[in-house]
């Protein structure tokens, strides 16, 4: 187990903490059995074509705290995607039958001249106008290359402004320059939360903390048959409602990638159990996390119950939907924790999956728990998985591997992957709920999916006659890891 220190103003990067890589090629059992030896080595690439940023994905969770206010520390380029985090705050507020409002996002303009002189003058600024507008409850600063580059003293004007105006303040640090794995930027927002939000508990409550993105509330319905209340986090939660999820009587996480740090340090340091088991997608998942939900809230003989009655409603669909659907391939594109839970899901379905791109893998967890390794169950329960790649969105690997494979299907977590399969006259699947596959519905919710897609494959045939791809023949004859090294040798099936 990682010891959590949230004394320290950043958190530790991922490939420190948990020995995360970026680049591998080969089966998903030689990955399982490197990163369980503790022989797993990153593969450097000679050519990367695009990466994600640190600083995104902790914005992604900060920006929808309803109360708060997030200013970015960063030249204004860094402000691109504040559109799209606010298209999605909006469209969620509607969901949830709230107020529609505008994200609260401020950014301070680094300019050139600010390299050389500073720019804490101008973080300072920005906050007071942001408070001025506002009145939150909370601000939070998300850091960026360039104002780490000038070591600008973002965390001192934090605590100075904070006393001052009499209201939580955090810095997060978030560079992408620090950090291969953009996922580390989830570590540093919820690092900031729990270090300058987060409240001991005054009492135990009967709330079970929900750390996910902003899929929809599917837990409710459960944890009330178990006698408890669901409390989803951090999207869509006010600054109260995250000051006591140290008072909740356990955590769930709905992607360990997301919430395997957060879920740990409630558990370090304020004594939140963590459910520890693999997520549950597929049958076997599904027991066995339904199994240890039940430990930890004390609800044994109900969780029984609940397998029990669920499993006789849904298998005989199951059943149909394992004849229509056995043999047929598959191809899967996600972050890791994700990614790993689908393979478990398809292979459920009866369906063959041909090879994976998964984001980044972690070899071991912040809870220190083997149960959580979601690869390692697909693994066991389901055999090898042939054409495993490790792969941070290069897309010319993913194209020169589904023009060898070209399964029946591609299934992407990502909007910008699916493409890729379409050009190549592939029925591509992107699916954006990470709840929809959850639970043994989500089995049921997946095939309805993926057979309306193999029913409609008009459209990618016409794409792949009409289009052209930007990688030449050339590149698609070579082994798809040339520029990944380490092993090049890996044979694609």
């Amino acid at each position: 187990m990682n010891k959590i220190n949230i004394q320290a103003p950043e958190v530790v990067i991922r490939e420190i903490r948990l020995g995360s890589i970026t680049g591998f090629a080969g089966t998903a059992g030689e990955l399982v059995k490197c990163a369980q030896a503790g022989k797993l080595f990153d593969s450097a690439r000679s050519f990367s074509q695009c990466m994600g940023c640190s600083s995104g994905n902790a914005f992604c969770q900060l920006s929808m705290i309803q109360d708060a206010v997030v200013v970015n520390h960063a030249p204004v380029g860094c402000a691109g995607d504040f559109f799209g985090y606010n298209f999605v705050y909006q469209v969620e507020q509607m969901h949830r039958n709230l107020p529609p409002v505008i994200g609260r996002y401020f950014n301070t303009n680094i300019e050139e001249k600010d390299t050389i002189y500073g720019a804490a003058q101008k973080l300072e600024e920005t906050i007071r106008a942001a408070y001025k507008r506002l009145h939150p409850k909370a601000i939070f600063v998300t850091t960026s290359c360039a104002s780490g580059i000038i070591a600008d003293d973002v965390e001192g004007v934090t605590d100075k402004l904070a006393s001052e105006l009499g209201i939580p303040m955090a810095a997060c640090f978030c560079e992408g320059f620090k950090s291969k794995i953009w996922t580390t930027g989830f570590d540093s927002a919820y690092h900031t939360i729990v270090r300058k939000i987060v409240k001991p508990p005054a009492q135990k409550t009967n709330r079970v903390n929900i750390i996910n993105f902003w899929g929809g509330h599917i837990f409710d319905e459960l944890l009330e048959k178990l006698g408890y209340k669901a409390e989803y986090i951090v999207p869509f939660s006010t600054i109260e409602q995250l000051e006591h999820i140290s008072e909740a009587a356990a955590s769930i996480q709905i992607c360990p990638t997301l919430g395997g740090y957060l879920g740990a340090a409630l558990e370090q340091i304020y004594g939140v159990p963590e459910i520890k088991a693999p997520l549950a997608y597929g049958i076997a998942g599904t027991d066995a996390w339904l199994r240890e939900l039940g430990k930890v809230l004390d609800r044994e003989r109900e969780v029984e119950e609940i397998i029990t009655t669920t499993k006789a409603r849904i298998l005989p669909q199951l059943e149909e939907y394992r004849r229509q659907l056995t043999g047929k391939t598959c191809y899967v594109t996600a972050g890791a924790a994700h990614g790993h839970a689908l393979i478990a899901l398809l292979r459920d379905l009866g369906m063959k999956v041909q090879g994976a791109a998964i984001f980044h893998h972690d070899p071991v967890y912040d809870n220190g728990s083997c149960a959580s390794d979601m690869l390692a169950h697909d693994v066991k329960t389901y055999g090898d998985i042939h054409n495993f790649n490790v792969c941070n969105k290069q897309a010319y690997e993913l194209v020169n591997i589904l023009n060898r494979t070209h399964p029946d299907i591609m299934i992407a977590r990502h909007g910008g992957m699916t493409v890729w399969g379409a050009k190549l006259g592939i029925p591509t699947m992107l699916i954006g709920d990470e709840h929809l596959g959850f639970g043994y519905q989500g089995l049921l919710n997946y095939a309805e999916r993926i057979l309306e897609t193999l029913d409609n494959k008009e459209f990618v045939s016409n794409l792949a006659r009409h289009s052209t791809m930007p990688y030449s023949q050339w590149w698609l004859e070579q082994n798809p890891y040339i520029f990944l090294g380490g092993n090049t040798d890996v044979e694609v099936y």
